[in-house]
């Protein structure tokens, strides 16, 4: 394989173009490029082409982190999962993902309480809230302490919002008899991650 190519990026130029028997191999940082000794015409040696291609598959994973990330937010453990079931490179996902948390666009705490600030003013409750981070693969302490931060900071109470809840609820079950409707209310509100004396004391005046 000879290197056939080696030229600024035009759009990013602290990138260059590697070009490899021909042909558009990737754009790769420039710094990460200078210590191969790469000299356009001649023969890229194999252990030369292999830190190429660990490369550019690290620039490919996080290129599509990046467009991951900007649909929506993701933690870390979810964004790992859908990297790698696009056929990104193990090593190369763990790299991109140790890049994008150095530039501030991945960080567990701060996605777990935004997701839960905004999860809770659509009327979920703290369990169902802590639930749905776990399942994201943000761990137990990160996950409930954001669920605290973001009903405190947003002046969510919760009491009022399962309250809300279930009297929204009721009224769509008000033709059924008292018992199936107490039943499926009960559950209705368990879905949503809201249990407990309160909550018994709220479905019992309904």
């Amino acid at each position: 394989m000879l290197l056939t190519g080696l030229a600024p990026d035009p759009h990013r130029p602290d990138y260059r173009l590697v070009e490899v028997d021909r042909g558009r191999f990737a754009s790769l940082p420039a710094v990460d490029l200078a210590p191969l000794g790469l000299q356009i015409g001649a023969e890229i040696p194999a252990p030369v082409f292999d830190r190429l291609q660990a490369l550019a598959d690290l620039e490919g994973a996080h290129r599509a982190g990046l467009r991951a990330l900007a649909r929506r937010a993701h933690a870390r453990f979810d964004l790992r999962r859908r990297l790698l079931q696009k056929q990104h490179p193990p090593a190369a996902v763990d790299g991109a993902l140790e890049r994008l948390a150095g530039q501030g666009l991945l960080d567990d705490a701060s996605f777990a309480r935004d997701y839960a600030g905004t999860k809770a003013a659509r009327g979920r409750g703290p369990m169902r809230l802590v639930r749905d981070l776990l399942s994201q693969g943000v761990e137990r302490r990160v996950a409930e302490e954001a669920v605290r931060t973001a009903l405190a900071d947003d002046g969510v109470d919760p009491d009022a919002v399962v309250r809300a809840v279930a009297e929204k609820r009721a009224r769509q079950l008000a033709g059924l008899p008292g018992p199936v409707r107490k039943r499926r209310l009960v559950a209705f509100l368990a879905r949503r991650g809201f249990a407990g004396p309160v909550v018994r004391t709220i479905i019992e005046a309904l």
